[in-house]
């Protein structure tokens, strides 16, 4: 995917994070452009986690500066950057078992019924929350038996489904994954490959953070290689192997930085 003359959806600039004496990001960059799966790879300790919870507005950087759609923004907390349109779908399974798929796509933003029932006695729209539920599950793909059985029900893959529509819903811009697959099995992991691959034909970028290399090489458009708080290169699957990710990574192999 040729991102000449494109604007970014989502970028970061410069970006410096200190913790005490560690230095977490240092002059830290990154660029996702719509449409595209962007896969964040690094050892332990390279700063992804804060470089990614800069971008979902969970951290405010020390310097530098992130920008949505080439304009300066300023992300206070988590609900900032949601109502930016970026949303983050996290490893543990954030889902609540007991409640239904329904309820869990709205979970914290539940629609209201029209006039009084809802301004005042604060009475859900359940009927439109269902059939809402329905658009989202059938656009996806989503193999389910019903939006009203509970996500306990589900197998893992299904309830990280869950999780992922869940965000996919509500993205305007970009989607942010921190390991969706670390506690999946094969199939399962592949119902989430299926999702991640269905969103971004739908024009939203995907920002991916994962340690499993053949997700990466199978899903990624591009590749930034996160070490020692900063990007130290940015390669495309289909230019490098995985052996030299993992040796870019780890400092075995240096590259020019940009592609």
């Amino acid at each position: 995917m040729s991102t000449e003359n494109r604007i970014p959806v989502l970028s970061a600039k410069s970006l410096v994070k200190h913790y005490g004496h560690i230095v977490a990001l240092d002059e830290a960059d990154l660029e996702v452009y719509p449409g595209e799966v962007l896969a964040v790879i690094g050892d332990n300790g390279a700063g992804k986690s804060s470089l990614i919870k800069v971008l979902s507005g969970a951290v405010i950087p020390d310097k530098g500066q992130v920008f949505l759609n080439d304009q300066p923004i300023h992300f206070t907390s988590p609900i900032d950057a949601r109502r930016a349109g970026i949303e983050t779908v996290y490893q543990n399974l954030a889902v609540a078992p007991a409640l239904t798929i329904v309820e869990n796509l709205f979970l914290g933003r539940e629609l209201r019924r029209a006039g009084v029932l809802g301004s005042v006695f604060g009475l859900l729209d359940k009927k439109k929350m269902y059939a809402h539920a329905q658009e989202y599950m059938s656009d996806l793909k989503f193999r389910i038996s019903s939006v009203s059985q509970t996500v306990e029900t589900l197998s893992g893959g299904q309830a990280q489904g869950v999780a992922v529509a869940r965000s996919a819903a509500f993205a305007s811009k970009v989607v942010i994954m921190d390991e969706p697959m670390a506690a999946l099995g094969v199939k399962e992991s592949g119902m989430v490959i299926d999702l991640i691959q269905k969103i971004r034909e739908r024009g939203l970028a995907i920002i991916l953070i994962s340690h499993n290399m053949p997700h990466v090489w199978e899903l990624a458009d591009r590749i930034h290689i996160q070490r020692l708080g900063r990007r130290v290169a940015l390669i495309k699957p289909h230019e490098y192997t995985m052996s030299d990710g993992v040796a870019i990574m780890t400092g075995a192999k240096q590259i020019a930085p940009l592609v």
